[in-house]
């Protein structure tokens, strides 16, 4: 299959918040043709802060818009081609701080983006890495921050890391009878073991009624992920 590749960058310091939900919540968000994609029997939803940077929009740089950091919240589908599965996310809601970073999405891709005052904050101490991320609504800010390990680990076969990293196609109904697929590259990314950390989301307020529930659970799983170099290719049809 020949790509068209529209955007590369790099995403870095991806903190993963990793919620175990009922599979019945999503399924108003569910492209046509994917299905749930589910680990040791658990449906997962990902709150995800990064830094993205270097980023080339057909290879071109855009002043002002290189450099951001981005909070997603999002769930795993997969899609089965020509008797192959292709694993795959679904974004409920992107948040960046530069407004016509959401106005290029919503309207080339069909994502769900919205601009946001937001913050990012990355320093070591000592042995720990210390990784934040903030974004700010009706005066309101919101973070997910982690105390890590300084030294990353090598991702592990069949682990849970592996598993919510591992999407390399994203999906999203473009109406109510067409779903777009677009493919993401990237290299296996090393983890950092998380020691600590602190979110305060209003996930009510951000993502809908049905998301509620999240603010007040301890997620299942927290880590993050040093991540790399990317390379997004053209949305098609499915």
């Amino acid at each position: 299959m020949n790509q068209q590749k529209f955007l590369t960058g790099e995403w870095r310091k991806l903190i993963m918040a990793n919620y175990a939900v009922d599979p019945s919540i999503l399924n108003n968000y569910l492209p046509l043709k994917t299905e749930l994609d589910f680990w040791n029997g658990n449906c997962y939803v990902s709150l995800v802060g990064f830094m993205f940077k270097n980023v080339r929009v057909k290879g071109i740089k855009i002043p002002f818009h290189i450099n951001f950091p981005e909070v997603n919240l999002r769930f795993y589908v997969r899609y089965k081609e020509d008797l192959q599965w292709k694993r795959g996310v679904v974004f409920i809601s992107e948040i960046v701080p530069k407004p016509a970073i959401a106005f290029v999405a919503n309207t080339i891709y069909k994502e769900h983006y919205s601009s946001m005052p937001m913050r990012s904050s990355c320093k070591k101490d000592g042995g720990d890495l210390l990784v934040g991320y903030q974004w700010k609504k009706n005066k309101k800010w919101n973070l997910i921050e982690v105390k890590a390990n300084a030294m990353a680990t090598a991702l592990q076969p069949g682990s849970e890391e592996e598993f919510i990293t591992e999407h390399f196609w994203g999906y999203s109904a473009m109406s109510a009878k067409q779903t777009g697929e677009y493919h993401v590259i990237h290299p296996r990314w090393d983890i950092y073991s998380v020691r600590d950390y602190n979110i305060d989301c209003d996930f009510g307020f951000l993502y809908g009624e049905e998301f509620k529930g999240l603010a007040d659970r301890k997620p299942d799983s927290v880590f993050m992920a040093e991540g790399s170099n990317i390379e997004v290719f053209k949305k098609t049809i499915i």
